[in-house]
């Protein structure tokens, strides 16, 4: 198991079941990882040589989900490529070959640059909102969803919290 199952169990196994639902009823889609390897049905390699990102919110990422960022590179985590937590006011030293775990799409976060002649590169995993929204609508969107099937669209509002 990767390591949201480890830090965050019953997301790690909500994830999983409703991606074993998701390609099991859509033939065709394949998982960008082997199930035993990631839960996390998309990810992004961003290439250096100075990976830095200003601060943003991945609203199109599942609400209560998580995100693994794990960066990579040579360069001195005392002197640049700190992550920083807006909302919880956190400047984090990140050392390359760290991974973190957050909720990506409600809070703020950004790295910083590394001091010159330093490489920083990332690789981010992540779970996108629309994947689980399509599934809960019964493998629709939900505007289809609504006209097509309302019983099921009433009962889906009705679980949010």
């Amino acid at each position: 198991p990767d390591s949201l199952s480890s830090f965050a169990p019953k997301l790690y196994h909500h994830t999983r079941g409703v991606l074993n639902d998701l390609y099991d009823n859509t033939p065709g889609l394949e998982r960008l990882f082997l199930a035993h390897v990631s839960v996390f049905p998309a990810a992004a390699f961003n290439i250096g040589p100075d990976v830095w990102t200003y601060p943003h919110r991945d609203t199109l990422n599942l609400a209560y989900g998580w995100c693994a960022i794990q960066v990579l590179g040579n360069f001195d985590p005392k002197k640049g490529g700190h992550l920083v937590l807006w909302e919880l006011r956190l400047v984090i030293e990140f050392p390359p070959g760290a991974l973190v775990l957050i909720p990506s799409a409600t809070i703020t976060h950004f790295n910083v640059t590394v001091a010159e002649g330093d490489t920083r590169s990332s690789f981010t995993q992540y779970m996108l909102g629309g994947l689980f929204r399509w599934v809960d609508y019964g493998y629709s969107l939900v505007e289809d969803c609504k006209i097509k099937n309302p019983k099921l669209y009433r009962e889906q509002l009705n679980a949010r919290p």
